[in-house]
């Protein structure tokens, strides 16, 4: 067991992609080496520790399970849906007509058809993305908004364990970063399970925020300007009229008059405090972080291959981010307008018409770009990418003509992996004849946590502080999937 309370370890270290490439990530991050070393010390390294960042693409809202990577073909339309299944390259594997080029590349990831949780609606969010149920507290008229007793995000974490292993308590580059924006944000929602919870604010994710045109647009169904795409991380920018030599001055001013009070409270939650203010600092006169947000430095060409929709364009950002040093950096697709579940993967309605024009294709230019991008530059082998949502749907396709969709269903669902040392190929689990219960090979989201876990070479028993300072491990319950890694 390791357990990790503040022992400084060595700092993170960025590289631009050609250095990046020329050295194949090797020094790319230094926390991830020094735990590393530390689990190896422990003995439960086993065989993870390939990934040296995450890429989480998450589908707010549920795909179908039956309309995406796990297709019954000979059950009834009443529950099979409206299209067809078609082969993938992997044996055994038939998903659906709408996604071809994932259909082409599926030696390329692995297909995991049974997560399954009780948590049977949107707040699955918490859980699939810590790993843990979402504890009781009071979440709003919504009843999704976070709050500051829930679990800790994958990507807070690891922000939390590479600010220890830092001597100075500071990072080069933002380790966690959620693109386009907080899952919610659209939608006016604040969702739990991507924050750090009790952690504390400091391990929050860093966002960007791309504008919509009016209040109905939906920027991921369509094509995006570049004036659009401006990714900036928020709460960075000066003030207006106020120079980076006025806030300067000014910081200098602050730090004086806070010196006396941190001397009089000088815990670890104060250190960590300061050591994040003179991050903030340092990333808005740093003109290398500025020109790795910039998506106008890839090619043209690039970018289309990935589509020019907000979701593909998140994508090429993310992997110009992990390139840039990010460790942890989720690719949310979201819901955009309050209340319409036309406008995301919560397809209690016009699930034929959004999957076939829009959820289906854009999913399916913009990833298989994305793996085919990874996969020729080498950043693949060194980086984990998750594909999936907080749920799936329920088996029985209500017909309602156009109105036609599913509604909640956790009990079974897909999520795809890839990178990292995960065998392209490979299926994992067998569900029952409508999709609807794993029969074989359950995985839970604490399963998968301890397999984001293991994938950096951080044992899943870690112990980091909770709310009371006590120590807690990373996941309670879970079992790293060691048989996708080769």
């Amino acid at each position: 067991m390791l357990t990790v309370l503040g022992n400084p370890r060595r700092t993170c270290q960025g590289l631009d992609r050609r250095e990046w490439l020329q050295v194949g990530g090797a020094g790319l991050f230094g926390a991830h080496e020094a735990l590393a070393r530390a689990a190896e010390s422990t003995g439960n390294n086993s065989t993870g520790g390939k990934a040296k960042a995450v890429l989480f693409v998450f589908l707010y809202g549920g795909p179908s399970q039956l309309d995406t990577f796990d297709m019954k073909p000979d059950i009834p339309r009443a529950y099979g849906g409206p299209f067809r299944p078609i082969d993938a390259v992997t044996p055994g594997l038939r998903i659906c007509e709408h996604l071809p080029r994932l259909a082409a590349r599926s030696d390329r990831y692995a297909t995991i058809r049974t997560v399954t949780h009780p948590q049977n609606d949107h707040n699955g969010t918490h859980f699939i993305q810590t790993g843990h149920t979402i504890p009781p507290a009071n979440r709003g008229a919504a009843n999704v908004a976070a709050t500051n007793v829930d679990w800790p995000a994958f990507g807070s974490v690891i922000s939390y364990l590479d600010h220890q292993a830092s001597p100075t308590g500071q990072l080069d580059f933002p380790p966690y970063i959620y693109l386009p924006q907080r899952l919610g944000h659209y939608a006016g929602y604040d969702i739990n399970g991507q924050y750090a919870g009790w952690l504390g604010k400091a391990y929050d994710p860093m966002a960007t925020a791309i504008p919509k045109q009016h209040p109905q647009d939906n920027p991921f169904f369509r094509d995006c300007t570049d004036k659009e795409l401006d990714f900036r991380l928020t709460g960075l920018d000066p003030l207006p009229g106020i120079t980076l030599d006025r806030l300067n001055t000014r910081h200098r001013l602050l730090t004086q008059l806070e010196s006396r009070r941190r001397e009089l409270d000088s815990s670890p939650a104060t250190r960590t405090y300061t050591a994040q203010q003179q991050q903030a600092l340092g990333l808005i006169h740093s003109t290398d972080i500025a020109r790795a947000f910039d998506i106008r430095q890839e090619p043209d060409k690039l970018r289309d291959t990935y589509g020019r929709n907000l979701f593909g364009q998140s994508l090429v950002m993310a992997r110009r981010l992990i390139e840039s040093g990010a460790r942890f950096v989720t690719v949310g697709w979201d819901m955009t307008v309050r209340g319409d579940d036309t406008t995301s993967w919560d397809s209690h309605r016009e699930l034929t018409r959004i999957n076939r024009d829009h959820l289906l294709p854009g999913l399916d230019v913009g990833l298989s770009a994305l793996l085919d991008d990874m996969g020729q530059t080498g950043l693949l082998d060194e980086v984990l990418v998750i594909t999936g949502g907080e749920m799936g749907r329920t088996p029985k396709f209500e017909n309602r003509g156009s109105q036609d969709g599913r509604d909640h269903w956790s009990y079974c669902f897909p999520m795809l992996l890839a990178g990292a040392g995960v065998q392209g190929g490979l299926i994992h689990g067998v569900s029952d004849k409508h999709s609807a219960y794993p029969t074989e090979l359950p995985v839970t989201p604490a399963d998968l946590a301890a397999t984001v876990y293991h994938s950096l070479g951080i044992p899943p028993d870690t112990r980091i502080p909770d709310a009371q300072d006590r120590p807690t491990p990373l996941v309670e319950k879970g079992r790293p999937l060691t048989r996708l890694f080769s």
